[in-house]
């Protein structure tokens, strides 16, 4: 009898029609069944000795809810028969309705039940702990994780063992993870905690990678790739990486048009073992980054989502450096342009921060044009060397990419079928602030900001506090603009500030759209002692409200 390894995950949802992605312990027909006549099958397909499924669910109607569960072979395999969790439920947006979207970035496994999380409160857990206290509670339409789903170099105590008794950790790449096999740990270690388990069961999600998915400081420059590729290990993890990407979470960010249309997803159905063609695919991305496009764009009645790939898609020739590459930043443009006045809001999510503290701008900025040999080769060496060891490799260090981002932004923007709001969304930097951009001319119509939220579940050590909130003051602002111009940089083509933050912790941020209205609520995951939901020790954790605010009117 087959067995629910993983899932489900409700994946896509729209007003008739629905996905639903599941790992079974072997091959077998997985089938959901709708409380009020919703349904959909698929047979699992088989990639490296696992069992997927991604279930295309029919007979839904706008504007309604339906309990499913979840069956394999016939036996049902969801929920669990001792689940604390109310029933996992599929809602379709009423037309017209409002549209709550939640978000955030860089979720490291949680801790087991009853172990003390060195890092806090887990935000996903304590969002279900609050659906599961309070069932008639506004909750999320959609789920955006942007990035950092899994931490592929960062692994857990846990895993770590798990590693040392497959391998020699002495061996390269010691206690990170090799192949796909030990992606598939990662993914059980973060998506089988009970709490989050159930939110992403019945709240639909939208996900897209940054660099801890594969390693840190994915694709910071050709230099880095170059060493990369030098060492015997690398491209056994980045095709795990890609494969375990598409398999995990690319797959459910496409519509079952989308899906229908996917050659690689049919060829993969329809062979007894997909393996082959998958690693063929992840060999192509690799090779020529273009032929693959991991962005999408998703509809929300009148929101528009523009999910961009800012890590797979970049050119790292020092003398093209782009953070997407041409056909990319294209499809980008089309996407935002193409029907102007048939959305209210644009949300564009990035897992990099688009605007930064200034210092960090400028430093970023700087340091590009080192590495491009404004100073000489010898200040070019010290570049690379900092742009590693710092981090430095966000949009602030792709200046033309930068600029081009803002002219779109203040294009999409303008004129009569102006949005009434674009939000650039983010994570990464583990930390959360609101920061909004000003043009000198041609000022948009639309309400512009960037909101940063991170992270869901990690920490941020005390100086990386300290120095990002320096960043923003004004005396930091004076020392990164002399930093600018020791590498020649010129202004970039907006000014920003800061309107709120920084916050530190365990956070979501909550977009709530209501035809062209917006508001804005930041929720922070604190322990508490007592309270239902999910506990650990003893201590239920809750979302504290840290900022409400209105964008729009």
């Amino acid at each position: 009898m087959a067995d629910l390894r993983l899932g489900p995950l409700l994946r896509y949802a729209d007003h008739s029609s629905a996905t639903v992605w599941v790992e079974a312990s072997r091959p077998c027909t997985a089938e959901v069944r709708g409380a009020h006549g919703a349904h959909g099958t698929s047979r699992t397909f088989q990639i490296a000795g696992h069992h997927y499924a991604l279930i295309e669910v029919t007979g839904l109607a706008p504007g309604t809810s339906q309990a499913y569960e979840v069956f394999l072979d016939g036996t049902r395999a969801w929920p669990p028969p001792d689940s604390r969790f109310p029933p996992s439920e599929i809602r379709t947006p009423a037309v017209d309705a409002p549209v709550r979207v939640t978000f955030g970035s860089c979720h490291w496994a949680a801790s087991p039940d009853g172990a003390e999380d060195p890092v806090g409160p887990d935000a996903l857990a304590t969002l279900a702990a609050r659906m599961t206290d309070d069932p008639d509670a506004p909750r999320p339409d959609v789920l955006l994780l942007l990035g950092d789903q899994v931490y592929a170099d960062e692994v857990s105590e846990a895993t770590r063992r798990w590693l040392a008794a497959r391998r020699d950790l002495r061996d390269p790449p010691g206690d990170e993870v090799a192949d796909y096999e030990e992606y598939t740990r990662l993914y059980y270690e973060s998506w089988l905690a009970p709490g989050v388990r159930w939110l992403l069961s019945t709240v639909p999600s939208c996900m897209i990678f940054d660099d801890h998915d594969v390693i840190d400081d994915w694709n910071t420059s050709a230099a880095w790739l170059a060493d990369m590729r030098a060492t015997p290990w690398w491209r056994e993890r980045l095709l795990s990486g890609l494969m375990s990407y598409w398999v995990h979470q690319h797959l459910g960010n496409l519509s079952p048009a989308e899906l229908a249309a996917d050659p690689l997803y049919a060829a993969v159905r329809r062979s007894p073992d997909g393996t082959d063609a998958l690693r063929a695919f992840a060999c192509r991305a690799d090779a020529d980054p273009a032929s693959v496009r991991w962005s999408y764009r998703r509809d929300f009645g009148r929101v528009r989502l523009l999910m961009v790939d800012t890590r797979a898609a970049r050119v790292l020739d020092e003398e093209r450096r782009a953070m997407l590459d041409p056909a990319e930043a294209a499809w980008l443009r089309a996407q935002t342009l193409t029907g102007a006045g048939s959305y209210d809001h644009l949300l564009v999510g990035t897992s990099l921060p688009w605007l930064l503290p200034h210092l960090v701008h400028d430093a970023e900025a700087w340091d590009a044009a080192l590495c491009r040999g404004e100073r000489g080769a010898r200040w070019a060496r010290f570049g690379e060397d900092l742009r590693r060891r710092a981090d430095l490799e966000h949009w602030a260090a792709f200046p033309a990419s930068f600029d081009a981002l803002a002219e779109l932004v203040r294009e999409a923007g303008s004129g009569p079928g102006a949005p009434a709001t674009v939000c650039v969304l983010s994570g990464d930097v583990h930390h959360a602030y609101v920061a909004e951009p000003a043009w000198s001319e041609g000022v948009p119509d639309a309400r512009v900001v960037q909101l940063t939220c991170s992270p869901v579940h990690n920490s941020v050590p005390l100086w990386i506090r300290l120095g990002f909130r320096f960043g923003w003051s004004a005396p930091a602002r004076a020392l990164g603009r002399w930093i600018a111009g020791h590498g020649g940089v010129q202004r970039p083509a907006v000014e920003w500030r800061r309107t709120g933050g920084p916050w530190f912790g365990n956070q979501l941020m909550t977009l709530t759209l209501r035809g062209r209205s917006a508001s804005l609520r930041l929720e922070r995951a604190r322990a508490r002692r007592g309270g239902a939901g999910v506990r650990r020790g003893g201590a239920g954790p809750r979302l504290r409200t840290v900022m409400e605010s209105e964008l729009a009117p």
